[in-house]
């Protein structure tokens, strides 16, 4: 028995926040029918307008499948202080969605505000995804601009919703190594903002292949770690990407993040250290895929027999 239950989020059929994606997109409908029909019994929002944006439609949505919401991704440019403002006014708008769609679900967890920074704009960061240096990071004011934004913003978040936000490392954006979060991480309000783990971003971010890299993660930042997204990663892809220095899109395109079991994360690992550290939230899976590339709900069930496989 546990009390860790499974998720799976619209960016497992398609759906990224990236402008300019080819291809036709799954339905929001669609989605959540396989979804439910695969297994899983959360999601998140997707990007704003996918799902319905007014809390009784969405209620309906979830209700009619009886569904939990977990949470929604938000980017904003942190780097960019004259972009706090506005991204906080979108965090609101969506967060406010979440709290009024949940607030009589009597959902065990309340939804998330997944807080990230405006990921594969700078163009060295998404070049060099996966292999960052030192010396493409911020400046030391601007972390204290991008630290001062994501407090703001889970401020505001917390006191007009009362939802907790969590921040997103990823790839592609300005909290992506290890050194990179945990600075992050120590310039913000432990009591505001938390961190999502994602295991996928994580060691493609590290720059090596090496599994026991997201054990030491999970060790670096248990105090933080609020919430967690299962994505594993391939090991040759993510060799070939860095030796033939291929962007964020491309590698990601060529399979990075790949189905659950078939990459170099140590899933029973990572899910013994959860129950070892009493954790009874949400895993969310995530497997990035481009719109129009492969059959998401083959992998998503692939992905849910592989959990179940391994005790989840």
């Amino acid at each position: 028995m546990t009390d860790i239950q499974v998720g799976n989020a619209p960016c497992s059929w398609g759906t990224l926040e990236f402008e300019g994606l080819a291809g036709e997109r799954i339905g929001y409908e669609q989605m959540l029918n396989e979804l439910v029909e695969t297994g899983y019994t959360g999601t998140e929002l997707g990007d704003w307008g996918f799902m319905p944006t007014t809390p009784d439609a969405l209620r309906a949505e979830l209700d009619k499948r009886n569904l939990t919401m977990l949470g929604a991704f938000v980017s904003v440019a942190l780097k960019n202080p004259a972009a706090h403002a506005e991204g906080e006014a979108r965090a609101l708008k969506v967060a406010g969605l979440l709290a009024e769609t949940t607030r009589d679900r009597n959902q065990a967890q309340q939804p998330f505000l997944v807080l990230a920074d405006d990921n594969n704009v700078d163009p060295v960061r998404s070049k060099n995804a996966g292999r960052i240096r030192p010396d493409m990071g911020l400046s030391q004011a601007e972390w204290q601009t991008f630290a001062q934004g994501a407090d703001r913003i889970a401020q505001a978040i917390l006191s007009e919703t009362g939802l907790k936000t969590v921040f997103h490392h990823h790839c592609a954006g300005y909290v992506e190594t290890p050194d990179e979060i945990a600075h992050l991480l120590a310039l913000t309000n432990p009591d505001l903002l938390g961190l999502v783990f994602d295991t996928g971003h994580y060691l493609y971010g590290s720059g090596t292949n090496d599994p026991d890299v997201v054990q030491a993660g999970l060790d670096r930042f248990a105090d933080r770690i609020w919430y967690i997204h299962f994505k594993d990663c391939q090991p040759d892809v993510a060799t070939q990407a860095r030796q033939e220095e291929w962007d964020y899109l491309t590698a990601v395109g060529h399979g990075v993040f790949c189905e659950l079991g078939q990459g170099c994360i140590d899933f029973p690992a990572v899910l013994t250290w959860l129950r070892n550290h009493n954790y009874q939230g949400w895993v969310l899976v995530e497997q990035d895929v481009l719109p129009g590339m492969g059959a998401p709900k083959e992998s998503a069930q692939r992905n849910r027999d592989y959990l179940k496989s391994i005790g989840l």
